[in-house]
């Protein structure tokens, strides 16, 4: 029996303050200059494990990260942790309700972007030569391995790109994560059956089939009845008054477990477990977003740079470099994914302004796709080669996707957003004092000012988009909007609350300034500029100040007027 001694626990705790604090700090840098923190993490891990420290100062890295397996497990089990923590937190951020809503342009992306990426890797796996292979007799595995692990997107990187381009208030960025949402639910089941197929080759075609069923059972089980229970749940959590957000994290935490622990028992990995808990309780309402956000920073802040730093504790990358398995690997993972959801886009009514955006966000693998990468090493599927590859096209993936996406933002034309607002649709004390109330004045006053006697019609319509995807951001601002038949050209109404409304916002901030943005049906282009514009202008913490502190509605037109005004030149000259 093996005790933890005081040497064990010191080192632990030096191992963990090292990889904590230098992958935190060099992601902080990283951020700053738009790249994923993923990358800084795995860095850490590169330089502190044997492909720096451990070739060029062996001594000091056999002191800092001994060979004993007590002192490595602890380790192990803290990255573990970390790992199924971002799995369930992936499932918190998916909003399955929203995907499901958008089933009709969303289902078709995903399955598409399934699909098609299945296709590109598969072929291309089979002809790998036989030196990278874990076991030569189940090539066919290892294909279908690689083929699954090229569909699942890195959602996480691409809401990030999305938030720092101004664009996940929009219906293009609700499209985006609703299209990655069906996408992640398949990708990881497929992902799962293929992993419990190949670590027992031995088992015969019905317990394989058996293992399916009982996957899709639970997952469906899970995505409705499971969906429902738990939401009630958080609700009469919230009811009660119960403390937040420890008692949702606490509930959260045990779903994760008993869900990881039943996946284990059918014969699948208990990622898929803590993923599916994670679906199951991001849709209750009652999960308000400054909670998720909190559950969010913790695991990004403490666990995931532990999972991701000790990658590289365990793989010299020097040694499994092959530039041509890198390439290959890159480039099938990016060009399939991008293929798969063009085409997909392709098959929808949606605008060719927003075609290439969509496609694109769809191309990082990031997290993911190194995720699953691992646990097909712990596992035996793959070698080090074809892990260390699979890592290098995920980082690539998400290094590109920022500046890429703003490309394709920056390539349409620039329109003059200040025509969109007018002297007469601002209104400086807002009655309401809720979301509802505060939408319908607004509606009424859009209605009027269009001459429209469906003012009734417009406000659900803002409703409507409300309940699928709320529309705040921090800072005390508000942006709900819908596309609508009943207005001939974008239309932005200002709205200001003294005391502020409850608007669900991610920092907790009552909403004081909103904004009404009502767009054409068949519209692509306004909308994403308008939003796009409004959230720039409202980082500026003076110009919020500003509007806060505007003595009426001509004080609010004139800041706006100058603001939007200068804007406009700015892009033309």
């Amino acid at each position: 029996m093996h005790y933890l001694s005081e040497e064990h626990i010191f080192l632990f705790l030096v191992q963990v303050f090292l990889l904590l604090g230098l992958a935190r700090g060099l992601g902080q840098i990283f951020t700053r200059f738009k790249q994923p923190a993923l990358t800084a993490e795995i860095l850490v891990g590169i330089f502190l494990g044997p492909t720096i420290l451990g070739r060029f100062a062996p001594g000091l890295h056999d002191a800092i990260f001994p060979s004993d397996m007590v002192q490595q497990n602890m380790l192990e089990t803290v990255a573990w942790l970390g790992v199924l923590f971002l799995l369930l937190e992936m499932g918190l951020e998916m909003d399955f309700l929203a995907a499901w809503r958008q089933r009709g342009d969303a289902l078709k992306i995903a399955v598409s972007d399934i699909i098609i990426p299945m296709v590109v890797a598969f072929f291309p796996a089979l002809l790998i030569p036989d030196r990278f292979l874990a076991d030569t007799s189940q090539r066919l595995i290892f294909a279908l391995f690689m083929a699954a692990a090229m569909t699942i997107s890195a959602m996480p990187v691409a809401a990030r790109s999305l938030h720092d381009l101004r664009l996940s208030k929009t219906d293009l960025g609700f499209l985006i994560m609703s299209a990655l949402s069906v996408n992640d639910i398949i990708g990881w089941l497929i992902f799962t059956l293929v992993l419990a197929m190949s670590i027992k080759p031995e088992m015969g075609v019905m317990s394989n089939l058996l293992i399916m069923a009982g996957t899709i059972v639970f997952t469906a089980i899970c995505l409705t009845a499971g969906r429902i229970g738990a939401s009630a749940v958080i609700g009469r959590m919230k009811k009660r008054n119960m403390p937040e957000p420890a008692s949702s994290l606490t509930f959260i935490c045990l779903l994760g477990l008993a869900c990881g622990a039943i996946t284990s028992k059918i014969g699948i990995h208990a990622l898929f477990g803590f993923f599916i808990a994670g679906i199951m309780a991001g849709q209750s309402t009652a999960l308000s977003q400054r909670t998720r956000q909190i559950i969010s920073q913790m695991v990004y802040a403490i666990f995931v740079p532990l999972f991701f730093a000790n990658i590289g504790l365990k793989i010299d990358f020097l040694t499994g470099f092959n530039l041509w398995l890198v390439l290959l690997v890159t480039i099938i993972g990016i060009g399939g994914r991008f293929l798969g959801a063009w085409l997909g886009v392709l098959l929808t009514k949606i605008g060719k302004a927003n075609q290439l955006s969509i496609a694109i966000a769809h191309t990082p693998g990031g997290a993911m796709e190194i995720v699953v990468g691992i646990i097909a090493l712990e596992n035996g599927v793959i070698t080090e080669p074809i892990f260390v590859a699979i890592v290098f096209g995920a980082v690539a993936s998400s290094v590109i996707l920022g500046p890429w996406l703003a490309y394709s933002i920056k390539r349409r034309p620039q329109i003059s957003v200040l025509e969109f607002f007018s002297r007469t649709a601002i209104i400086a004390s807002l009655k309401a004092n809720n979301r509802e109330n505060a939408i319908e004045e607004l509606a009424e006053l859009a209605a009027e000012h269009e001459s429209i006697s469906q003012a009734e019609q417009l406000k659900e319509a803002v409703l409507e988009r409300e309940r699928a995807k709320g529309t705040a951001m921090e800072e005390g601002i508000a942006v709900p909007h819908a596309r609508t038949n009943l207005i001939k050209k974008p239309l932005v109404i200002i709205g200001r609350s003294a005391k502020g409304i409850e608007w669900d916002s991610p920092d907790g901030k009552p909403a004081q300034l909103i904004y009404l943005i009502l767009t054409p049906q068949n519209e692509d282009e306004s909308q994403v500029q308008i939003l796009g514009h409004i959230a720039r202008l409202m980082s500026d913490p003076a110009m919020r100040n500003e509007l806060y502190n505007a003595a009426d509605g001509l004080a609010i037109w004139n800041i706006v007027h100058q603001a939007f005004g200068e804007k406009v030149v700015s892009k033309r000259t």
